[in-house]
């Protein structure tokens, strides 16, 4: 997960970079009388990482834009909370000023998508970017994933 504008601006280099590599690349192996799909063979985990890549670009450039994924159950309740931070503009050093702890910490506390975070420490942080988390109940019958009912 992209978390700061130099990732941000690092990975759109490194994807503009990777594009021109790629297209060398598949030419040398055309070149070289590798086959069609033989050349997609080889090109298929180059490709991959580089549409991860593009899809964590395109998730960063929609959260600095105010769009955020649905949050079930409150799984990813940590990437909200990033992502929050990253929608408000907010920098790492500036959340931690405002939670009075230090920016490591925050750093930290991001890189493992507050994994196990308690409700309390949530809504201090929620508090500091001035957000209000907002909830929905979904009544699910027993034994079924609220997750399986919104997918229908």
């Amino acid at each position: 997960m992209i978390r700061n504008e130099q990732e941000y601006r690092e990975a759109v280099e490194r994807l503009t970079a990777e594009k021109k590599r790629f297209d060398e690349h598949r030419q040398r192996l055309i070149d070289d009388g590798i086959k069609k799909a033989g050349v997609q063979r080889v090109m298929e985990p180059l490709i991959s990482f580089h549409e991860q890549l593009r899809e964590e670009v395109e998730h960063y450039e929609n959260l600095k834009r105010g769009k955020f994924p649905d949050l079930p159950n409150l799984k990813g309740l940590g990437v909200l909370l990033v992502s929050l931070r990253i929608a408000r503009g907010m920098s790492q050093r500036e959340l931690a000023a405002k939670l009075e702890v230090h920016e490591s910490q925050v750093s930290r506390d991001e890189r493992n998508e507050y994994h196990g975070i308690t409700v309390d420490r949530a809504i201090k942080i929620l508090d500091a970017l001035g957000v209000k988390l907002q909830t929905t109940v979904v009544d699910a019958p027993l034994g079924t994933e609220v997750d399986e009912l919104q997918s229908t």
